[in-house]
């Protein structure tokens, strides 16, 4: 890497199988043993450590010039992609990809990365997003396990993460608040606060632990297994706070570079969009995080600069509502270009810069997509996506059937192999994506 790193890599951490194996009611292992074992589990899984990044503009793209006509690695690129044409052999393009049972128009942005069903049904919660179930099998390796990052984003309504029950977990959309977040140490006070304050939750969670353990002696068995549940996340959530005390005494990463201003302007969507990715390239390049989401939220985007000199006419959600008139059409695909061509200035940073055996590209999943294949017809199939880097064999338009598509979750379980996850199931997968190949 070339930022210069004044702390180990990762912290020691342990498999989530290994230590449920290990814990339950029962007394975890030893702390010193704890750790050496967890030393010998990370020098096995982490000799080329993998990451992602996962980008979703919750309106997609006009889906005619980003689909391309021909399949194959000999495949023409499409009008869009074409802006991507120095990377071609970096990123595979698919088509004929979505969640099944997963409509509802604007309803499925928040299960973009879950593939939970019938979001507008009665009573729907949503499920495990792809980020929070990587982050849970592969334990917390780095100073954040994950980033979720936000651009004009409704905090209150709209994520890519979700948590194991459903729980919205609200992204940061201020990339000054994420840089001192990663970089700026503070003082030795406000260091010594926040170890107090893991502290204090610790010791909430050792009583509230100690005096259920004895209510549990009354109980039956079936409760008793839900009681064991219960402590397990109890003993997980006591190792995150450990882990995360760790982190604080440790020095934060030196990096020679100014601290961001926030773009406080929702107008200048794309320059906002452009900070973000940098900062999240950044996180990546420092090893402070190897999996991190940036939800771009058009929805809530009002009138948009396109370009310097030009804005749109109405904002973003009412534009995506073409009803195929010219004017509307032209601004969209003016707006497509300039998302596309900040992925290939994203491409250009993450191959720049050297990773541990490599690009950083090469060691890092960039997944571009949208919960919409075509806004203008709340249309939640084929949706447009492309994944680059991440040491996959690219080059190529896979092409499945765009009437029956294929589980977008199918992608999601290559991306987790990829990652180190050992699953062969996620949300409505039927197995790994065929035709992709590391």
């Amino acid at each position: 890497m070339t930022v210069n790193q004044q702390f180990p890599t990762s912290p020691p951490v342990v498999s989530r199988r290994h230590f449920l194996r290990g814990a339950g009611v029962s007394l975890a292992l030893p702390l010193l043993e704890y750790r050496a074992q967890a030393k010998h589990v990370r020098s096995e899984q982490e000799s080329t450590p993998q990451r992602m990044l996962l980008i979703s503009n919750n309106l997609g793209v006009l889906p005619e010039p980003f689909f391309p006509k021909t399949a194959g690695t000999d495949y023409q690129l499409s009008p869009y992609l074409k802006e991507l044409k120095t990377y071609t052999k970096d990123f595979t393009v698919f088509s004929g990809l979505s969640h099944p049972a997963c409509e509802g128009g604007h309803s499925t942005e928040n299960c973009f990365l879950t593939g939970a069903r019938h979001p507008t049904s009665s009573g729907f919660r949503n499920t495990i997003s792809l980020d929070q179930y990587a982050a849970e099998h592969l334990g917390r390796r780095t100073r954040f396990s994950t980033l979720n990052l936000g651009v004009n984003i409704d905090k209150a309504n709209r994520s890519l993460s979700w948590t194991r029950d459903g729980v919205l977990l609200p992204a940061e959309d201020s990339p000054a608040q994420l840089f001192r977040k990663l970089f700026i140490q503070g003082s030795d006070a406000k260091v010594k606060q926040r170890l107090q304050a893991l502290k204090r939750r610790g010791s909430i969670l050792d009583a509230v632990s100690d005096s259920t353990q004895s209510y549990s002696r009354s109980l039956g068995q079936s409760d008793r297994r839900r009681l064991d549940q219960y402590f397990t996340s109890i003993r997980e959530l006591e190792q995150r706070l450990l882990t995360a005390g760790e982190w604080e005494q440790r020095p934060k990463p030196d990096i020679q570079q100014e601290p961001p201003r926030d773009i406080v302007d929702r107008a200048l969507l794309f320059d906002k969009f452009e900070q973000m990715l940098m900062m999240a390239a950044l996180a990546l390049q420092s090893d402070s995080t190897r999996i991190v989401t940036l939800m771009v939220d058009a929805f809530a985007t009002p009138v948009f600069q396109l370009r310097d000199d030009e804005k749109s006419s109405t904002g973003y959600h009412t534009l995506s509502h073409h009803g195929m008139r010219p004017d509307h059409l032209a601004q969209l695909e003016k707006a497509d270009r300039r998302q596309m061509n900040l992925l290939r200035r994203l491409f250009e940073r993450l191959t720049e810069v050297q990773g541990e055996t490599g690009r950083l590209l090469d060691s890092t999943m960039v997944l571009y997509g949208s919960n919409m294949g075509d806004a203008n017809t709340h249309d939640n199939t084929n949706l447009p996506l492309l994944l680059a880097g991440g040491g996959f064999r690219h080059g190529q338009h896979l092409a499945f059937n765009r009437e029956q598509n294929s589980p977008l979750c199918n992608l999601y379980v290559s991306m987790l192999q990829r990652l180190g996850v050992e699953s062969d199931q996620f949300g409505s997968s039927s197995g790994t994506l065929t035709g992709l190949k590391s």
